[in-house]
């Protein structure tokens, strides 16, 4: 059965990646403010388990009955659809609610945007020239980042959790790419979004055992139905298009602004201090992102 090969796209396809890159990034950002304002009232596999229920639910009535159309080709590839449920569901949202537990959001935000100079990796490994002025438009952005670290950003033992989500993300996006092009969309995310959903529920039982659930007020369901909604369903529908777009080095230049958006909202709605020398990191990594992202030269 063919795989999605690397595609040179046009400005139209391009674009349209690029947004939805943009789109996808803007939305995750808030799931680290989300993981971090629930880290002391809703344990981490709680807080995973019902985003993926609550996506799983939003999804269903879409891809539902294409996953069941094409329940033989899904049974053809189950090992490839597998790996992506347990790399981008069950273990890279885990591995973020962990992080929060210690870990500023603005900091986890910096320390995820490591993910596309793996994404990159992945991608020239699989053959695809990624160009000169990509190339630069990363280093330039991992520079801000970089910096960002180096200039007071707190890496507590969350830092460790969160380099464990990046490379998820980033095995998971470079996966997303050879998804089987007779899988349709939306088929592809109803299905990884059970099964994913399935491998928590030993650890979901787990947690209930050892820590308790938690208690539903509208403080802990209401930001679990938006990052099940928005930062699982909407946000994963976009990133998966952008990658089958542009592919993962391209679209990963983008997520390099997820620290930017991240430190901008844990600013505005958990009072994480910015310093001037924040700011400044920050707008050299847009600089890169505005220079990676452009075509490829």
């Amino acid at each position: 059965m063919p795989f999605r090969s690397a595609l040179a796209p046009t400005a139209a396809t391009g674009a349209l990646g690029l947004a939805l890159a943009a789109l996808a990034t803007v939305v995750w950002s808030g799931s680290f403010v989300t993981s971090r304002a629930l880290h002391d009232s809703v344990p981490p596999v709680q807080q995973a388990f019902w985003r993926w229920l609550v996506a799983l639910a939003a999804v269903a009535p879409f891809g539902a009955r294409q996953a069941w159309r094409q329940r033989a080709l899904i049974r053809r590839h189950l090992g490839f659809v597998l790996l992506a449920s347990l790399l981008g569901v069950t273990g890279y949202n885990t591995l973020v609610n962990q992080a929060g537990l210690t870990t500023p959001a603005a900091t986890m935000g910096m320390i995820m945007a490591a993910s596309p100079v793996l994404m990159a990796l992945f991608e020239r490994a699989g053959g695809v020239r990624l160009g000169a002025r990509r190339i630069v438009g990363l280093l330039v952005a991992c520079t801000g980042v970089l910096l960002l670290l180096g200039g007071g950003a707190a890496f507590a033992s969350g830092g460790l959790w969160m380099i464990a989500a990046a490379c998820c993300f980033a095995s998971y996006s470079a996966l997303v790419r050879q998804r089987p092009a007779e899988l349709t969309g939306v088929a592809f995310l109803f299905t990884t979004f059970l099964i994913g959903t399935a491998l928590l529920l030993p650890a979901q039982g787990l947690s209930l055992a050892l820590q308790g659930g938690f208690t539903p007020t509208y403080g802990t369901v209401l930001p679990l139905v938006h990052v099940g909604v928005f930062s699982s369903a909407v946000a994963f529908f976009a990133w998966n298009r952008a990658v089958a777009l542009v592919g993962p080095a391209r679209a990963g230049v983008v997520y390099h602004l997820q620290p930017v958006c991240v430190a901008l909202l844990s600013w505005a709605l958990l009072g994480e201090t910015l310093g001037a020398g924040r700011w400044l990191c920050m707008a050299l990594i847009l600089g890169g992102v505005m220079l990676g992202a452009a075509a490829r030269r």
